[in-house]
């Protein structure tokens, strides 16, 4: 009987430890947030979803050689002479079309190595964290602004420019030197 005694004590404290707990938190105001509606302060420092700004894009490949996890990828294509590609906003020329600029963020490590070797500055991490998705293939993001035509297009040109290009170099190989040229 004592020790049934013992054991109805013991679990009368063991209740009233855990609602001192429950008593403890019950009249204190709560500090959740409204999530959708109230997002959370970030600190400063935060890695979230990368950006590129194509109109600074050169096309240099840094940002996909520093990348660990090979998340993005970029196909560029040789600019023609008499074409004018622009400038980036601090002023260097551009040579290259960028063709294609995509990042698998699925891959993505989030870790900002890709953002520091990027001469332009172009890429770089923004502010945006929530973009979950039911298809992994809605993961990966073209940033290029050329349409896949375009692309396509500009890929052909240079090819004829270097085809124009090597035909003109084998014509100036294959004309016989003229060693006695007349001076009038």
């Amino acid at each position: 009987m004592r020790e049934y005694l013992q054991n109805i004590w013991t679990a009368v404290i063991t209740i009233m430890i855990g609602m001192r707990v429950t008593f403890k938190h019950l009249f204190v105001p709560a500090v959740t947030i409204q999530y959708p509606d109230v997002k959370p302060q970030l600190p400063e420092r935060e890695r979230n979803r990368l950006y590129v700004n194509m109109d600074d894009c050169i096309g240099c490949d840094q940002c996909a050689r520093a990348c660990p996890v090979d998340c993005i990828s970029i196909e560029t294509v040789k600019g023609l002479p008499t074409e004018d590609l622009g400038k980036t906003s601090q002023g260097k020329k551009k040579a290259l079309w960028v063709t294609s600029f995509t990042i698998d963020y699925a891959k993505c490590c989030y870790c900002q190595l890709c953002v520091f070797p990027c001469p332009t500055e172009c890429i770089y991490m923004t502010d945006v964290y929530e973009f979950s998705e039911y298809d992994r293939d809605n993961l990966i993001y073209n940033f290029s602004t050329l349409t896949p035509e375009e692309a396509e297009q500009k890929k052909i040109n240079y090819a004829q420019f270097e085809a124009e290009k090597a035909k003109e170099k084998a014509a100036k190989a294959a004309a016989p030197a003229n060693p006695t040229a007349v001076k009038e």
